[in-house]
């Protein structure tokens, strides 16, 4: 077993590779230790190379949708009216703070994928 850190695309994908060819390791196994230490370095090297950040709002609200099979109908409740539901989901208004409480209640959905990240730093004031 020789292990190296990830330092570059061509080291990741030979890394993927020995990774699929032991992933039906035995458990405990020397195979299954290297699996695991290889997994734990890809991992690694993904997360600060090809970061996931949270979808924005109206992706996440629309992957809610399917995911629950809500229609447009029933948001609604949540949102006001179906001209209301529509320019939301067409991205010619924004999710109002009172909307996405509605919707977190209501869907029992967490807040934070419903509000926009900023790129700008937002000052405390004292």
């Amino acid at each position: 077993m020789n292990i190296s850190p990830i330092r570059s695309e061509e080291d990741y994908n030979k890394v993927i590779q020995r990774i699929d060819e032991l992933i039906d390791s035995e458990p405990y196994s020397d195979e299954f230790n290297e699996l695991e230490v290889l997994s734990i370095l890809a991992e690694d090297y993904e997360e600060k190379n090809f970061p996931i950040g949270f979808p924005d709002p109206v992706e996440a609200l629309r992957y809610i949708m399917e995911w629950k099979g809500i229609t447009l109908n029933d948001l609604e409740p949540y949102i006001g009216t179906k001209a209301a539901v529509s320019q939301i989901l067409d991205r010619k208004k924004e999710l109002t703070i009172e909307m996405i409480m509605r919707l977190k209640k209501g869907l029992k959905i967490s807040a934070d994928v419903l509000i926009p990240e900023s790129n700008e730093d937002v000052p405390i004031l004292a």
